[in-house]
């Protein structure tokens, strides 16, 4: 059994450019790990993780958002509990499932998909090396960087044009969540994207108040709860996790759906024959390859835990992306496999999940069942458009990230 000072440290070159050897060793040998650069706990087992997202016996709270997340969105529902929480929800979800999903924004991800796929093929997106009967795409810079954004600026409202500002801002956030290390650089460019989105937004809300439409935007400035209504700085916090949440996820999760298909040709050949298989493909690649290998949660009281006890007011670092290999709770774990029994896809994007890709509890992601939807029609159409796409010649992927982690790029060839 190798000790904490054998593995190599989740800071460290080797675990970045290949953490699943480092999570076995881990959850082999030290499934309670104190890590001192971070100042956290880490927990690596399926058991342990499931247990601090689920919060039964009231043991962990998100208190460690006050410093992880409000300096770069403000306060946001991830801070929230009790009633609090349960009004702020209220108040968003109902855009992301039932009768608004489908009947608002489905066309709206539909379309989205359809004009990116469109600029693919034609030449005139980026990342397309256009040949007169074939080409070789990027998928991840010529659709999954652009794709989620450009439907969540459409839901809300917003210009398509300013997808550089978007995006940069949320590559900004992620990087600020992910500063392991505290690079002060880092944090400092995460804390001038408040600044940034705070004086581009506040005045569209305020104008969305005097002259709503048909968006989200507007019917979060509509919304209300039992005489509770959001503010312009709660509307713009949830924007901005939204984008950065919505953005980096689902371009991670599509650009890793394809990169894990493409590299079993058989399964990829059954999610072709089958369009039902794409949410298999979606729920056991969120469980094999997780856009979000970490959460972070602190403890609430001394809680117990596989390998030790962690005292009150500790952070806890919750290693999505270990977890979701743990060969007590699943067969075969390092193997992708759409057909597995183990998973089940049906309950894959609610709060009955069986992997924790989205979190589970109360805190399970609102957005879950668009982002299934974003998936579903966004692979759907780029299988339709490319029934022959393969990996470019000679190329394979390479995942990198550390807190969020996919596929710097997905070059494939389709055509003769």
């Amino acid at each position: 059994m190798a000790t904490a000072q054998e593995i190599p440290d989740i800071l460290s070159p080797e675990f970045a450019a290949d953490p699943y050897p480092v999570y076995r060793a881990l959850r082999e040998s030290v499934p309670l790990l104190w890590h001192e650069a971070m100042q956290s706990y880490v927990v690596s087992r399926y058991e342990d993780v499931e247990r601090v997202f689920k919060d039964r016996d009231g043991e962990f709270t998100t208190d460690n958002y006050d410093w992880q997340i409000e300096p770069v969105h403000g306060r946001t529902i991830l801070q929230l509990s009790g009633r609090e929480h349960a009004v702020r929800r209220a108040l968003v979800a109902p855009a992301f499932r039932g009768s608004d999903l489908e009947q608002k924004f489905l066309p709206v991800i539909e379309r989205n998909a359809r004009e990116l796929i469109g600029a693919l093929l034609d030449g005139t997106a980026p990342g397309i090396a256009p040949g007169t009967a074939s080409g070789t795409v990027d998928l991840v810079e010529g659709f999954a960087t652009r794709f989620p954004v450009n439907v969540i600026a459409d839901m809300l409202g917003l210009d398509k044009a300013d997808h550089a500002k978007f995006h940069g801002w949320y590559t900004s956030v992620i990087a600020f969540l992910g500063n392991l290390a505290g690079d002060p650089e880092v944090a400092a460019a995460g804390e001038r994207t408040r600044q940034e989105f705070a004086a581009y937004m506040i005045p569209v809300i305020q104008h969305r108040r005097e002259r709503p439409g048909d968006d989200l935007l507007s019917a979060l400035c509509a919304a209300e709860v039992d005489g509770v209504r959001m503010s312009d700085e709660d509307i713009k916090a949830f924007c901005s996790l939204l984008l950065a949440a919505g953005g980096e996820t689902t371009d991670k999760a599509i650009a890793s759906i394809f990169a894990n298909l493409l590299a079993h040709p058989e399964q990829l050949a059954a999610v072709r024959a089958d369009r039902t298989l794409i949410d298999r493909a979606f729920a056991e690649t969120l469980r094999f390859t997780p856009p979000v290998h970490m959460i972070m949660r602190q403890t609430a009281k001394e809680v117990t835990l596989s390998g030790g006890t962690v005292p009150a007011g500790a952070t806890v670092t919750c290693l999505i992306g270990s977890a979701n290999r743990d060969g007590e709770r699943y067969a075969d774990p390092d193997t992708f496999d759409i057909f597995r029994t183990d998973l089940t896809s049906a309950t894959a994007f609610s709060a009955a999940a069986d992997h924790l890709a989205f979190a589970l509890g109360r805190h399970f992601c609102v957005g879950a069942l668009l982002a299934r939807a974003e998936v579903s029609i966004g692979v759907g159409q780029l299988l339709d458009a490319m029934p022959d796409m393969r990996f470019a010649e000679g190329y394979l992927p390479a995942e990198e990230g550390v807190f969020t982690r996919g596929p710097r790029e997905v070059r494939v060839r389709y055509g003769a």
